[in-house]
């Protein structure tokens, strides 16, 4: 029998962290470095503002529930009145961060208890994370190939993006918990609770939210091809089958209310996905069971299974097809999501401006030459690293849709990496494969990567427009938008990315917030904003507006140049005010200036 020289070494390091024991205090190593490190560097921009418009909002609904709201209302009031808005975001974050809160407000007063809330809770899903990467790598080569993944997490850089101190939305959880369910899909092979990890974990993502549905059917894509091709795959496709089935039956029940049991979504847990994934599910579950010897009964049951999925979605609600904005008013591409940087395909991006992605993308393209490797490796690759690599790839192609996607393909190009820095490393003798494959660990992160590729870049490559785009930072400072609050409290019409910033740290209420279901009330604060001074008078006065708030030089969106001109926006930009708009003189030369609409 022979043996890697790699996992024979002299190095009495190598050999711990070669053992499941090392590993894990290893992984608690590498956590704690990284939490100390985001928490040194992001601790003071916690006071200063939130990271993205997706935190202000989750801070005011989760500030709604520990407020009494109950556990199924999820209506925010002072978003679009007097219809208001109904978030799609899920309680079980809210939970988890009141549960984060009121542990900490045993110690301290409720300011400092939500800042250490904010800070703290997005740390704690970086370990989880880490758990699923190491898992991953080390069924991809060994337990050292584990080891060199913590040592280029280490290094995370861009990786740790949704992971930073104040990041309260979903996305953290959402990586994490697709790295757990990748990692128990690879080893669903090897252990067979890990099938029923996979199937119940794939349910909580759901729940969540959808935008990891691609990587989750992926995975269950993968139990079900293992299972067609040969029958020793059959108890692995059953329990993930039967798991994903009970935890998204409890899941439905316990966080959607009765009153949406039969509406149909395509941004959330529906009725619609239940009839999708359910009966493919159970028919699933039936062949496994069944486990028939021939492979053209074992293909036909996941056959079906897949067609009735598909036919779920084409009779129920075919526009869902096309991704969670499948429902949304068609008029919100060009008034705000056309303006969304990370809503924007990669081809865009690389046509507009290359370099503002170069960096964050320079890890994962090099992660292509390791999937290479891994794939070159084998004659024959086995169940494992045919996942990893093909989840990895999806990745890659939801980048090409989104460019939100970026962190995705990071996490997933971890594990394969190192499993190919370690396969290459064995290659050569044993102390000399164990350094080099250290060095290459180093020199081929996330944060090297994207730091060299940086460093060539001119300066100006990551310049952005004043004119178009998001607003300018200064507009998202906490301190700014509370000068607000000193108002009587109102109905304001402001960009559309002021709108959570001001829901958050205001009693006002807002017109238009960027979320694609607030389709009414972001068109009506566009109309006002992009009108002529008379028309956006009287579509005002029909809103109940009370006050229409400007900050930064950022123009309404989807308008030509004839049309900028002569809008409301043009005119207060100028410093001609109409009429029946009056300035409310401690807001001017502030970065928010304020007008009060007169009776």
């Amino acid at each position: 029998m022979s043996v890697h020289p790699i996992e024979t070494g002299p190095s009495r390091l190598f050999q711990a962290v070669h053992r499941p024991a090392g590993v894990a205090v290893l992984l608690a190593l590498v956590w704690l470095l990284t939490c100390a490190r985001l928490l040194y560097s992001y601790w003071y921009a916690t006071a200063i503002a939130f990271p993205d418009t997706d935190d202000a909002m989750r801070l005011a609904q989760w500030r709604d529930f520990i407020n009494g709201q109950g556990w199924f209302d999820l209506h925010q009031a002072r978003l679009s009145p007097p219809q208001g808005y109904e978030s799609h975001w899920s309680r079980l974050i809210d939970a988890g961060l009141a549960g984060l809160y009121f542990f900490f407000r045993l110690f301290t007063d409720d300011p400092v208890a939500e800042r250490l809330m904010r800070a703290i809770w997005p740390l704690l899903w970086i370990l989880p994370a880490m758990a699923g990467v190491a898992a991953i790598a080390w069924r991809l080569a060994a337990a050292s190939s584990a080891f060199v993944a913590l040592l280029l997490m280490l290094a995370g850089g861009s990786a740790y993006q949704q992971f930073l101190p104040g990041t309260i939305d979903h996305h953290n959880v959402q990586i994490a918990l697709t790295m757990l369910t990748v990692a128990a899909t690879v080893w669903s092979d090897r252990i067979s609770w890990s099938a029923i990890a996979a199937g119940f974990l794939t349910a909580l993502s759901i729940a969540i939210g959808l935008e990891t549905l691609p990587y989750l059917a992926m995975c269950g894509g993968a139990v079900a091809l293992r299972f067609v091709v040969s029958p020793a795959g059959g108890p692995a496709a059953r329990y993930y089958a039967l798991s994903l089935t009970v935890g998204l039956i409890v899941l439905f029940f316990a966080t959607l209310s009765p009153d949406r049991w039969l509406q149909i979504q395509c941004d959330a847990l529906s009725p619609n996905l239940m009839a999708a994934i359910l009966p493919a599910a159970c028919l699933l579950a039936v062949g496994a069971v069944a486990n028939p010897s021939k492979i053209t009964w074992r293909a036909a049951f996941v056959l079906l299974a897949a067609i009735l999925a598909v036919a779920a979605v084409l009779w129920i609600e075919p526009r869902c097809l096309r991704g969670p904005y499948g429902l949304i008013d068609a008029r919100m591409w060009p008034l705000w999501l056309s303006a969304v940087f990370e809503n924007q395909p990669l081809t865009d991006i690389l046509v507009a401006n290359p370099f503002r992605v170069f960096p964050m993308l320079a890890f994962p393209a090099v992660c292509l030459l390791a999937v290479i490797v891994l794939m070159r490796g084998h004659s024959r690759p086995d169940f494992a690293t045919l996942t990893a690599c093909a989840v990895f790839l999806m990745g890659w192609l939801t980048v090409g849709i989104a460019i939100r996607a970026t962190s995705y393909p990071i996490w997933f190009g971890i594990p394969v990496m190192a499993a190919a820095i370690i396969r290459l490393s064995r290659r050569a003798d044993a102390m000399f494969g164990l350094l080099g494959g250290l060095v290459a660990a180093i020199l081929l992160s996330p944060l090297v990567l994207g730091s060299a590729v940086t460093a060539v870049l001119p300066a100006h490559a990551f310049s952005r427009s004043s004119s178009g785009g998001e607003p300018t930072r200064f507009c998202r400072l906490s301190a700014h938008i509370r000068e607000l609050a000193v108002l009587p409290p109102g109905l304001i019409v402001s960009d559309v990315f002021h709108g959570a910033h001001i829901l958050a740290l205001t009693p006002h209420s807002v017109l238009a917030a960027p979320y694609h279901r607030n389709s009414a009330g972001t068109i009506i604060a566009h109309r006002i904003l992009a009108a002529a001074p008379d028309e956006a008078r009287d579509v005002a006065r029909q809103a109940g507006v009370t006050y229409i708030v400007l900050c930064g030089a950022r123009p309404p969106d989807g308008l030509p140049e004839d049309e900028r001109k002569r809008s409301l926006w043009a005119y207060l930009e100028a410093g001609v005010v109409p009429d029946w708009l009056d300035p409310v003189v401690p807001t001017i030369g502030r970065p928010f200036t304020v007008y009060r609409m007169l009776p």
